[in-house]
């Protein structure tokens, strides 16, 4: 039994969403898993379920915020018997052409955070996602009605009140379409461990080159979580 996940092999599917928030696995199990899903973990209030989407194993469980945090939960869930990572949370729009509630694919993730390159034990790393789910989850989001959705480079970064009002100009100029804070970790440790991973996220807030930033409202921001679990429990079982 690993640490900080308290649970046995088989407790958890080989498929697992992985949000940040304890609160928002409990809202994702209660909102898209079918009745009777069970609740697998609750050790740091790291809350975890297992049931089943649309009739096919699936687990969500919370990871926390930031790199060394997300990267203990990852690195469990595969001593566990995960094969599959679906990161599900929001990031920071830098695309010119987003909106409030777009879903965002992230295709690799540039690490401003020195955790995966210390895992990966490498200088320099911009790990990639799993292509067949980057694929299905684009066609799946086109398919539907997820809005826009955009396909690209993200950013992760340790920093969520960055200082330095120049970094989404050199990001943005990289053509990175999103930031976030986990995605890098997991795909570091999904190479390194060679199972799948891909990070689905929905536009929370619109940054400027100038470094100012607007804020999602609480109504657009749950609406475009939706949309994006919609997405994300279909690629996860896919």
């Amino acid at each position: 039994m690993p640490i900080h996940l308290r649970a046995e092999a088989g407790d958890y599917a080989s498929n697992v969403l992985c949000p940040g928030d304890p609160l928002r696995a409990t809202y994702i199990a209660e909102t898209f898993f079918d009745e009777g899903f069970r609740q697998v973990n609750a050790e740091r209030g790291m809350l975890g379920y297992t049931g089943t989407f649309e009739g096919k194993p699936i687990s969500v469980q919370s990871t926390g915020m930031g790199c060394p945090s997300a990267g203990i939960v990852f690195e469990e869930l595969i001593m566990l018997g995960v094969t599959r990572l679906v990161r599900v949370g929001t990031c920071g729009g830098l695309g010119d052409t987003m909106a409030m509630g777009d879903t965002v694919v992230g295709l690799a993730a540039s690490s401003d955070d020195q955790t995966p390159f210390r895992y990966a034990a490498m200088d320099g790393y911009a790990p990639s996602a799993t292509f067949s789910l980057v694929e299905t989850a684009a066609r799946l989001a086109r398919a539907g009605s997820a809005g826009s959705v955009h396909v690209g480079p993200v950013v992760t970064s340790g920093i969520f009140y960055d200082p330095d009002p120049t970094t989404f100009a050199r990001w943005k100029r990289l053509g990175h379409i999103g930031v976030e804070m986990e995605a890098a970790m997991m795909y570091t440790i999904a190479a390194v461990k060679g199972i799948e991973a891909l990070a689905i996220m929905t536009v929370s807030d619109l940054l400027d080159e100038s470094g100012d930033t607007e804020r999602i409202s609480d109504e657009e921001l749950k609406a475009g979580v939706d949309q994006m679990m919609r997405i994300s429990c279909a690629v996860a079982v896919s």
